[in-house]
């Protein structure tokens, strides 16, 4: 007897992972998220604006 059975999570228990919902609930995902999604527009309103600028003659080229 070794005193591991398969549902004490010893060497044959299934190991499994989080869910999508457990995912949801953690704050480190959603400041991730917020991190990538202000970045995102940052880098699109940038290119906008240079556009913008190009487009008017305000930059030459």
């Amino acid at each position: 007897m070794t005193g591991t059975t398969e549902d004490d999570g010893g060497p044959g228990g299934e190991v499994r992972r989080p869910g999508i919902a457990v995912l949801a609930r953690d704050r480190r995902v959603w400041l991730i998220l917020a991190v990538v999604a202000g970045l995102l527009v940052c880098c699109c309103s940038a290119v906008v604006g240079t556009l913008v600028a190009l487009s008017a003659g305000l930059l030459s080229v």
